[in-house]
């Protein structure tokens, strides 16, 4: 049978002796069934006369799947790179609540040569766009777009406008606009709702506002949302991943991206199932 994934590249945010040991086996089990296999720089020391490491241009233009390797930092990075360029990624869970990544190292063989013959489920997920009014650069975000103090115990004040109405001004430590991918993040830690991935949803959440009445917002996925920073120091960051310093007047804009995100996870995963067992539902007091 023809593998359904017909090339597949590794990758990975670190090359220790587990990553590099779970790299490896992954070779192994998709080469055993007729798989070419690529290998991003990050993977370099896996490199061998047979597995030589590809270039981005090259993980673009021919793999079929990408597999990454770590915790959901590692998922978000291979998203935003690979990802929203077309590429569907399938994650090994080496971190603790892994909602990203599905498969534990124990089931790496039985759940990639499932995989390999079209035992998958194919979950669509977008990006946020965001991007600040005078600059050119728009920045990706699968979880969430953040704009806070930058500081410890520091308030910043700011506008909110959904799609040109006026939402209100207020004083917080910052602002959370999350997509549902990102509803069991940052956001969660905010006091945002959990929200399943197929609803077409943004979600808003303020951190420690300075008022009595503030609760998180939910407005349809097509929102344009906009923040607007008079005289203030702030800084804005995407998925913890690129932070920039904002000074003076600045308006932030943050809107669904047009590129997406494919995930490959096994038939048998299942978004309630990851919550019961990752934010401890029915466990007893």
């Amino acid at each position: 049978m023809k593998p359904k994934f017909p090339v597949v590249a590794l990758t990975a945010t670190k090359q220790n002796e587990r990553v590099l040991s779970i790299a490896s086996q992954c070779n192994e089990v998709l080469s055993s069934t007729g798989v070419k296999v690529l290998i991003d720089k990050n993977l370099s020391k896996l490199k061998s006369n047979d597995l030589g490491v590809s270039s981005f241009e090259k993980i673009i233009l021919e793999s079929s799947l990408i597999i990454a390797i770590g915790g959901d930092g590692t998922i978000l990075n291979c998203s935003r790179k690979y990802g929203s360029k077309g590429v569907p990624v399938l994650g090994i869970n080496l971190g603790n609540l892994g909602f990203l990544a599905d498969i534990d190292p124990k089931d790496i063989t039985s759940s990639l040569l499932k995989i390999s013959e079209g035992e998958f489920i194919k979950d669509d997920r977008f990006f946020l766009q965001g991007s600040i009014k005078g600059r050119k650069r728009n920045f990706l975000a699968l979880n969430e777009i953040v704009i806070h103090s930058g500081k410890i115990a520091q308030l910043i004040e700011f506008n909110l406008f959904i799609n040109d109405s006026f939402v209100y001004t207020q004083k917080a430590d910052g602002l959370i606009i999350s997509s549902p991918t990102g509803s069991t993040a940052y956001s969660l830690s905010g006091g945002g709702p959990i929200v399943h991935p197929d609803v077409s949803t943004i979600i808003i959440v303020s951190m420690l506002p300075h008022n009595l009445s503030t609760s998180p917002l939910l407005v349809e996925a097509n929102s344009e949302i906009q923040v607007d920073l008079v005289k203030q120091k702030a800084v804005l960051s995407f998925d913890s991943h690129e932070n920039i310093s904002l000074r003076g007047n600045s308006t932030i804009n943050i809107n669904k991206a047009e590129s997406c995100l494919t995930l490959i996870h096994p038939h048998d995963q299942d978004f309630f199932a990851s919550c019961r067992n990752k934010l401890g539902w029915s466990s007893g007091l």
